[in-house]
């Protein structure tokens, strides 16, 4: 029988308010205004898995992620520069299984006297919407930045590799026996869970502002049913990601 696991994400959500809520206190307070809006493109490379309860032994899948962004700084707090930043993507999440024996080594499939290999790729489109803030050069040079917030996900397509039949694995040597995920399409198409991320931004007056992320996510929600019936009591991703973004001016503050 599987254990039902119950998340507990208040202290998450809480975390997450406070950052919203941080530039929306620092507004009622004594502040420079400011009314910068920047667009751009971002691109880069993530590595995730799943969460899967019963276990499903996983390396990291590795995918592209890209789309546009969009930042409006509205306060410069002391030193502290406060803006909401957003980005819609094009991402691939997934999972790929470690296929092991009981030695720790990879298991042979009789039928192709291969190791077997087996991962799934996931296409979403995703929209995360940050809490930005920055510390360093405004204008011209460095910042640095860190930047919190919910990011919500929907399903448009999934595809599978793998070089074995998937109706007769090799069951005989697998220490994991989780196998049921083979049959199973992606059941909620809508993802969501909280991000958050670090990074650099360098700023060239009339060209722009370059910034490169490191940035992780973990999922509030499954991309299996959780109820006592199903066959999983946990699905939810998580992620690494490493991003560089352009973004160029739109709208200044004048000084």
């Amino acid at each position: 029988m599987r254990k039902v696991t119950v998340k507990h994400t208040w202290g998450l959500w809480v975390a997450i308010a406070s950052m919203w809520l941080l530039p929306v206190r620092t507004a009622a307070q004594i502040g420079e205004h400011r009314d910068d809006l920047s667009v751009g493109a971002n691109a880069g490379y993530q590595l995730s898995s799943v969460g899967f309860n019963p276990r499903v032994p996983q390396g990291q899948h590795g995918g592209l992620t890209g789309g546009l962004s969009v930042r409006y700084v509205c306060e410069k707090y002391y030193s502290t520069i406060c803006s909401v930043y957003a980005e819609l993507n094009v991402t691939q999440m997934g999972w790929k299984e470690d296929i092991l024996d009981a030695h720790d080594q990879m298991v042979i499939n009789p039928a192709t006297s291969k190791a077997e290999e087996y991962s799934r790729t996931i296409n979403y489109v995703q929209v995360p919407i940050f809490a930005h803030l920055a510390w360093g050069r405004e204008t011209k040079g460095f910042n640095f930045f860190f930047q919190a917030g919910p990011q919500f996900g929907f399903c448009f397509g999934e595809s599978t590799s793998c070089n074995f039949d998937v109706n007769q694995p090799n069951m005989t040597d697998r220490s994991n026996k989780t196998i049921k995920q083979y049959s199973m399409d992606v059941e909620k198409k809508f993802d969501y869970g909280i991000a958050g991320g670090l990074g650099l931004e360098y700023t060239i007056p009339q060209l722009g502002h370059f910034l490169l992320e490191g940035r992780y996510y973990y999922g509030l929600g499954n991309i299996y049913g959780a109820s006592k019936r199903d066959y999983f009591g946990v699905s939810n991703f998580k992620g690494i990601s490493v991003k560089l973004t352009y973004l160029f001016d739109l709208k200044r503050t004048e000084k």
